[in-house]
């Protein structure tokens, strides 16, 4: 019989939250058993940007927004193509499925000790009790497979600075070793990615939940066995384990190994010249078109779902055109609640809305030193997404060629798809569909030199052209003047993403 939620537990209305927590970290050399007390009473080193993993293991606090864990939730995970191609409105519904789990087993409360470094935020995620008594065995292994994720995700590109991360089941990082990352034999990690900073590929292996050492030491044996197969190739083997239980907080451990060795190569069909820097893509679109491509791909399903979106959801949001504004060196988001510049520039907009200006065109717009993002809703949430014109373009002639590989290649058709749903087994339809996901990834790759060319016209032509045109509409959404009130908002150089300020879960004392 699943437990009643104690008495003592009160019935609390959500809380107001300031958006920001500190994520205990342990860096490690490898598993070990979990140390469940010590990000309590640990010692913790106060963390500083780097754009890779500190100079000494051991317990450290950074601090982070829930937008920040949001958008890696959004972002992590397998490429919704080709699967949504023909069916954008359901990239909602996989939306909600990578977001609703946090909201719906996490919250935050105050941690009642003396905060570990200057600077702490003083404020924990943990479960909350909903989680701790009444869900179900199943369900809860569902939501650990989520938590490790968002969180390596969160860990790796937001901390630590990596590039993107892909899933390694399509091939990984070197084309020459495709068919042995593709063997279905091997039990290989979660993701890899490239580290510009390290200049070294990292496989990346993800648990979340209890996280025993058992757990671990398995995911250490994945990474193994994916180092193997990398051989001579510089690249770094990275564990995260996101551990909670109910009555602690969120911690990470990272345990980590430095495989020296050749330096990776550059994306296929460049000129040698990747994404360098930080781990935000869209730091570099201006000048590299191989960034502009990894961007719109990471994007896709946040476009899929603009684009389908009920011309009553959509709405623009202002924010300064300068994206150097929004160039972090720390994480990928920037908040934009104290940001001086928005909020004068906000105060300017509402006071000419108040002195007649009804519709502000985009010349208008354009000369007062704003850029105005696309944003919605997800239905069933209280996320909201958005994107910059030129990356919405971008998106769009993408998602126009993605189209076009998938009517011309044979398996990927909707009559192939078809007959993999009358395949017999569950077992089968995965191993197809699996099969599937590579084909087009390989067609994708093939199209990269010639993608080039038309992306980057698409980038420069989105930045003049109007919304209505963009979305192939009639009608210009209506710009939200409104827009910070009730929520946390935060943009990168060419994304939105904003929550609710009173969506959190309480937490029981």
């Amino acid at each position: 019989m699943t437990p009643m939620i104690p008495a003592h537990v009160p019935d609390e209305p959500p809380l107001t939250y300031a958006d920001s927590f500190d994520i205990p970290v342990l860096f490690r050399n490898g598993p070990a058993d979990k140390p469940w007390k010590q990000w309590r009473t640990a010692k913790h080193k106060a963390w500083s940007a780097t754009d890779g993993f500190p100079k000494a293991d051991g317990w450290y606090a950074p601090t982070t927004t829930w937008r920040e864990i949001i958008k890696a939730a959004t972002e992590v995970g397998r490429d919704i193509t080709p699967h949504l191609q023909n069916q954008p409105r359901y990239a909602h519904g996989e939306l909600v499925a990578r977001v609703a789990p946090l909201y719906a087993y996490l919250g935050g409360h105050p941690f009642k000790h003396q905060p570990p470094v200057p600077g702490a935020r003083g404020r924990r995620l943990t479960l909350n009790p909903v989680y701790a008594y009444g869900t179900e065995r199943t369900a809860k292994s569902a939501a650990a497979y989520r938590l490790g994720m968002t969180m390596t995700e969160w860990a790796c590109r937001s901390l630590l600075g990596l590039g993107q991360t892909e899933h390694l089941e399509l091939g990984g990082p070197i084309p020459a070793l495709s068919a042995t990352f593709k063997d279905p034999k091997r039990k290989l990690p979660d993701l890899w990615g490239r580290h510009e900073a390290e200049k070294v590929y990292w496989l990346i292996e993800a648990k979340g939940g209890i996280c025993d050492v058992g757990t671990l030491r398995k995911g250490w044996a994945q990474l193994e066995s994916g180092s193997k197969v990398l051989g001579s190739y510089a690249h770094r083997s990275v564990l995260v384990g996101a551990a909670v239980r109910p009555g602690d907080d969120l911690f990470l451990t990272i345990d980590h190994t430095l495989h020296p060795g050749q330096p990776p190569l550059p994306p296929a069909g460049s000129d040698g010249e990747a994404a360098a820097g930080s781990g935000n893509l869209e730091d570099h679109l201006g000048d590299n078109d191989d960034a502009l491509i990894g961007a719109a791909r990471a994007q896709m399903l946040v476009y899929q779902a603009l684009r389908s979106a009920p011309a009553s959801q959509l709405r623009t949001v202002p924010v300064p055109a300068d994206r150097t504004s929004r160039h972090r060196r720390h994480g990928l988001t920037t908040p934009l609640e104290d940001d001086d510049h928005t909020r004068a520039m906000r105060a300017d907009l509402r006071g000419a809305a108040l002195h007649g200006e009804a519709h502000f065109t985009r010349a208008q717009i354009r000369s007062w030193g704003i850029d105005d993002f696309l944003t919605c809703r997800i239905p069933g949430t209280e996320v909201h997404l958005g994107m910059s014109r030129k990356l919405f373009a971008v998106c769009a002639r993408l998602h126009e060629e993605d189209l076009a590989i998938a009517r011309r290649t044979p398996g990927l058709r909707a009559e192939d798809q078809l007959a993999v749903d009358e395949r017999g087994s569950e077992e089968a339809q995965e191993e197809q569909r699996l099969a599937q996901r590579r084909i087009f990834h390989e067609r994708q790759e093939e199209a990269r030199p010639r993608l080039r060319s038309l992306l980057r016209e698409a980038y420069e032509r989105g930045e003049t052209s109007d919304w209505r045109d963009l979305l192939r509409r009639p009608e210009e959404p209506e710009l939200d003047l409104a827009s910070d009130e009730g929520l946390l908002e935060a943009a990168t150089p060419e994304t939105y993403l904003a929550v609710s300020r009173y969506d959190l879960p309480p937490i029981h004392a």
